[in-house]
């Protein structure tokens, strides 16, 4: 696949960014202006200021000797790049590979990206459209290099598009500054009488590089796609992902079901060829108005069953407002694990953690209710209760070590153990009776003790003896002494419930 890059330039972007935002200075002369070295420079001028002679790095004051009714506003340092980076947001929308070139232009890569719209021609021309009917002036260009695009884009014909392999015969009729070259050696090259490319361009290479210096040959390289030329994506690309635009905007329910069902079935089939599943998805719904809403799901087990992913999907589509309407779908699985091929078994019934339908039960009862909701746990090698299980990350994570079986233990373990009153305490028994939020329960039987020593190695503190005891209403608890009987009063804790 041939690669083909999109440059635009936004000519008036500070200026056109605030007509936006006040309309009434769409007629009239204005400018931004920031202070250096003491006095105050312009760095942006309106279309009305620049026909009277006013343009970016003049000084202010001569500006307004010119015109004194000169509205000026003061730039924001910061500003345009901001703006770049949500114009290139908004860009996704017709590739992932969209990045900034400062102080005012934008690189797409489009490479296969332009049949989605019919054609490069249709392609380039919805970007232009929509730049200006948002209210941006702005030309562009798609060329096979990086280069020669910007350079048609700012010095040849507005949104023209280069055929791969004709970039010299674009460049032949541009000047010099067309090759992004710096200042000095623009002048250099104009002082010589190399007005245009097609000057210099069939030169001695040796000689360039002699006179000019390393950089003019670079780019030249560059724009004729000798020499390769990259860009950094705003948002790094997920190495999984499906785009699904559309003709017209999607405005219903059943619409955003529709889109989801072909992206997840296309997401899963690459899935399953590559022996992957996805861990988490995200699906981000590009809106007409130009704001994106996204919903998210994630699984306890790698998956590629496309019908259980929508029903984890589908408590969510009722969140995505479509305003407008939605002009693009894009689905991401930002998290995936190897997916080995599950054992088929002999007999059927059995439904071990191993079973896909356990962990597609977990998902759905995680997406409804909340993950927090839902807990799985691993044992761990420490005697110390609070340390002897850990959350487990998935269904698939296999145990470090066996559960202890030796000994009784709570089926609820509280995370830190809560204070508890006793009365008439005897040395080495369990309490008679003890209040608990309020409630007296009284002991009927008891079991224990049982000691448990800190481990030293981790931290200092009193031993505990724990005791199984049961209430008059058959409830089960499992309650300690903290340390031993010193003559005072012993402090004693409730940590866990039995079934």
């Amino acid at each position: 696949m041939a690669q083909r890059f999109v440059t635009i330039w936004l000519y008036h972007l500070v200026t056109d960014w605030l007509t936006i935002r006040r309309p009434d200075l769409r007629q009239q002369p204005f400018v931004l202006a920031a202070p250096d070295h003491g006095r105050m420079v312009i760095t942006a001028a309106s279309t009305a200021a620049q026909a009277q002679g006013i343009y970016a790095g003049m000084v202010l004051a001569d500006a307004r000797a010119i015109l004194p009714a000169l509205q000026v506003f003061n730039d924001r340092p910061g500003l345009a790049e901001e703006l770049l980076q949500a114009l290139a947001k908004w860009c996704i929308r017709y590739t992932p590979f969209a990045a900034i070139d400062p102080p005012d232009g934008l690189i797409l890569d489009a490479s296969g990206c332009a049949h989605l719209w019919g054609g490069e021609a249709p392609y380039l021309e919805a970007i232009i459209t929509r730049l200006q009917a948002f209210g941006y002036q702005a030309r562009a260009a798609m060329a096979g290099t990086i280069g020669t695009a910007w350079a048609v884009s700012r010095f040849g014909s507005a949104h023209f598009m280069i055929d791969s392999g004709k970039e010299q015969e674009a460049l032949l009729y541009l000047p010099p500054a067309a090759l992004r070259l710096e200042q000095e050696t623009v002048e250099r090259l104009q002082k010589l009488g190399l007005v245009n490319v097609s000057h210099f361009i069939n030169m001695p290479r040796t000689a360039l590089r002699r006179r000019f210096g390393q950089e003019l040959l670079q780019r030249l390289d560059q724009a004729l796609g000798r020499e390769e030329e990259s860009i950094q994506p705003l948002e790094p690309v997920q190495p999984f992902q499906e785009r699904l635009p559309c003709l017209e905007p999607i405005l219903t329910a059943t619409g955003i079901e529709i889109a989801l069902q072909r992206l997840l079935e296309a997401l899963c089939n690459r899935l399953r060829r590559e022996g992957k599943g996805l861990r988490t998805a995200v699906l981000k719904a590009f809106r007409v108005d130009g704001r994106v809403v996204q919903v998210s799901i994630g699984t306890n087990g790698a998956s590629h069953n496309a019908d259980h992913l929508f029903k984890l999907f589908a408590h969510k589509i009722p969140t995505i407002e479509p305003a407008l309407g939605i002009e693009l779908f894009v689905l991401e699985a930002p998290k995936t694990d190897a997916l080995s091929p599950q054992q088929e078994t002999l007999w059927t019934g059995g439904c071990g953690l191993e079973s896909p339908r356990l962990s597609e039960l977990v998902d759905r009862l995680a997406n409804k209710l909340g993950a927090h909701c839902i807990h799985r746990y691993l044992p761990q090698e420490h005697y110390w209760p609070e340390r002897s299980a850990r959350p487990a990350a998935s269904l698939d994570e296999k145990p470090a070590t066996a559960w202890r079986s030796d000994v009784l233990r709570p089926v609820r373990l509280l995370p830190e153990p809560e204070r508890i009153t006793v009365a008439a305490p005897i040395p080495d028994y369990p309490p008679m009776l003890f209040r608990y939020q309020g409630q007296v329960h009284r002991v009927r039987r008891a079991d224990g003790p049982e000691r448990i020593e800190r481990e030293w190695w981790l931290e200092a503190g009193p031993h505990r003896d724990y005791y199984v005891v049961e209430d008059e209403a058959g409830r089960r608890y499992w309650i300690f002494r903290s340390g031993h009987y010193d003559g005072s009063r012993p402090h004693w804790f409730l940590h866990g419930f039995f079934a």
